[in-house]
């Protein structure tokens, strides 16, 4: 036996593991064969001694070792996943979005103004009209007729993409486990591009091709999840390659994409198109962020999620569409006469079992011990809705109101959207990693070298690598959480009582620290699943943001509507009780609450029974390996 074996390693008595300081959120710390309780939240690593096991070689300390990325060790840097990959590509596509909110809804507008115009002037051989020029300033199309039509037309759009963007985004999202994230980024990206060719033919030839061709565009784009399974696959990737305690900030990263193209999109748009002389020239910059956006992806960003890790959750998927039973004989012959029989066999019992409400099933797990984690998931599925869905319909009632109340143009309204969002990106890139710097990392590293110091004294081997688990979200994320909607509360219940411009604003800065809680309740909702599952998840989070879609715009513009005249602040008050139930929501959120690898809920407490399954879960490690060697 040599002198490396793990044979001739020390194992730990039951007194050794009880006399280590416990403390993990992820399961507490592995030495050699025996696991010891979790207790401290501060930490989501577990000490290994070493990346491949006992006997390996204990050299120098290095970072912590994310069990997503066990996979990928020994690659080259350009093939490990990680979110800095998706920065660039997610910043470019979100500016693409937010630069294109303004000149499309113009550009519906003057379409619409120029047919109608044509159409009374066929019917009506008297009529005369000043020609309508895309792009420019069009008086006469300040007509009632016309903002009716234009009205119905976008309402029709919005609704067509958010029902359909909440049907397919939550199956991207599912497909994006079993498949890989990247190759679904890509799918789901085709979408924007024919809504875009669409709108660019649409301009370029409006005596051809009617406006309503934008419709068909409108339907590619939520047949392909729109921005909502956008968001839900680069959440999923960045998940996947993320510790649990350094995820919010990754996710915080990406947020901070998103409101730097709500912030800064529609000011360099505007200023583009005035350069260019022609609203359309936006439109073409617009496709070529999609066409770079899936070239980069697909040639450039590595995977995320292993083979190993798709073929395990192709496998779980199929067991359990074996619960609906065999499809008919004719459907399971075509499989060895079409090109992807599988997959179409697959499809099948998918739609038998369709059902558009079912990827919500996952935010109610039921069966023993699932109560805590059922309520966890609820809670904070109802805070995700009222954060990103509720928040942001209600934007463009916030700019109706205050053009309203303090007389405000395009450009004042344009500098309060932009300092909003700039005062969020400010938050999520500059102060959300120094919070998490100071209440978990810094707390872990001191806990790693007591815990050093503790292993030299009892003579255990120290160990080199710490690889970080899942454990449900940790007290910093609630507490971040809780803060991040108390700071709504606080702003939007000032929008009811201000009544000077400086003082609305102060309030907006106020709400936009609630901007951590958008970053934290995604990576909450990441933790409370395994990562198999993770896509799953988030993509019910994403049928919900798409169902926010449809129903918030129509009833805070139906209350803005209705009391305008008499009590403009009323939809403050709405608002404001959103996000206090969310507060009250966040208060039944309990840490280190989570869904295991087999399914298993856990609780934090009961964490601490869990050494005693290592056994088992090492021989469902054995059966996985199985598995995969059959496939």
């Amino acid at each position: 036996m040599t002198a490396g074996s793990p044979r001739d390693k020390p194992s730990l008595s039951a007194a050794h593991v009880e006399s280590i300081s416990s403390g993990s959120e992820n399961g507490g710390y592995l030495r050699g064969n025996h696991a010891a309780t979790p207790g401290d939240d501060s930490d989501e690593s577990t000490a290994l001694l070493g990346p491949g096991g006992p006997g390996r070689d204990q050299g120098t300390p290095r970072k912590d070792s994310w069990v997503g990325l066990e996979d990928f060790e020994g690659f080259p840097w350009w093939k490990k996943p990680s979110v800095w990959w998706l920065l660039v590509p997610y910043a470019l596509f979100t500016l693409a979005f937010g630069g294109t909110i303004v000149p499309k809804l113009n550009l519906i507008i003057d379409l619409i103004c120029q047919r109608h115009f044509a159409d009374r002037s066929a019917a009506d051989p008297e009529f005369s009209y000043k020609p309508v020029i895309l792009g420019s300033d069009n008086p006469q199309c300040l007509l009632p007729e016309v903002q009716r039509i234009v009205a119905t037309f976008m309402l029709i759009y919005n609704v067509l993409i958010g029902v359909l963007s909440s049907l397919t985004a939550p199956k991207l999202g599912a497909l994006s486990d079993r498949y890989g994230r990247k190759r679904i980024m890509v799918i789901s990206s085709f979408g924007g591009i024919v809504g875009e060719v669409i709108i660019i033919l649409t301009a370029k030839y409006p005596d051809v091709i009617h406006y309503k061709w934008i419709i068909v565009g409108a339907f590619f784009d939520g047949l392909a999840g729109s921005f909502t399974a956008g968001s839900v696959l680069t959440h999923s990737y960045a998940s996947d390659c993320t510790p649990p305690s350094k995820r919010s900030v990754a996710i915080g990263y990406l947020h901070s994409c998103l409101y730097s193209g709500l912030a800064f999109g529609p000011l360099i748009a505007g200023y583009f198109v005035e350069w260019m002389g022609s609203l359309v020239s936006i439109f073409y910059v617009t496709l070529g962020c999609h066409v770079f956006f899936i070239l980069f992806t697909y040639f450039a960003i590595p995977e995320s999620l292993s083979k190993k890790r798709q073929h395990l959750a192709r496998e779980r998927y199929a067991m359990e569409q074996a619960k609906f039973g065999p499809v008919p004989t004719f459907v399971s012959s075509i499989q060895n006469y079409v090109p992807f029989g599988k997959h179409f066999t697959d499809a099948t019992r998918s739609w038998r079992a369709a059902n558009p409400f079912a990827p919500l099933k996952i935010l109610y797990p039921t069966g023993p011990g699932t109560s805590q984690l059922r309520r966890n998931l609820l809670a904070m599925a109802f805070i995700d809705f009222c954060i990103v869905g509720v928040a942001m319909s209600s934007g463009p009632v916030i700019i109706l109101y205050t053009e309203y109340m303090f007389s405000w143009g395009n450009l004042e309204a344009s500098r309060f959207i932009s300092l909003t969002y700039t005062v969020r990106v400010v938050i999520l890139v500059g102060v959300f990693p120094v919070i998490n710097y100071l209440f978990r990392t810094r707390k872990r590293q001191a806990k790693i070298r007591r815990q050093r110091v503790l292993d030299e004294a009892a003579g255990i081997p120290v160990s080199p690598a710490f690889e970080a688990k899942n454990a449900g979200a940790d007290r910093l994320d609630i507490w971040i959480l809780r803060t991040a909607l108390l700071s709504d509360v606080v702003g939007v219940v000032g929008y009811i009582f201000v009544r000077s411009s400086s003082m609305f604003v102060l309030c907006a800065i106020v709400t936009a620290f609630g901007g951590l809680g958008s970053a934290t309740i995604s990576a909450s909702l990441s933790k409370q699943v395994p990562a198999d599952r993770v896509g799953q998840v988030l993509g019910a989070a994403g049928l919900l943001h798409a169902l926010s879609r449809i129903v918030a715009p129509a009833i805070f513009n139906g209350l803005y509507a209705a009391t305008v005249e008499s009590f403009p602040q009323a939809v403050f008050i709405l608002l404001s009780a959103m996000f206090a139930l969310a507060f009250l929501a966040s208060l039944l959120v309990r840490p280190h609450v989570f869904l295991d690898e087999d399914d298993e809920p856990v609780a934090g407490d009961a964490g601490a029974s869990r050494s005693s399954n290592r056994n088992g879960s090492r021989r469902d490690e054995m059966e996985d390996d199985e598995l995969l060697r059959s496939v």
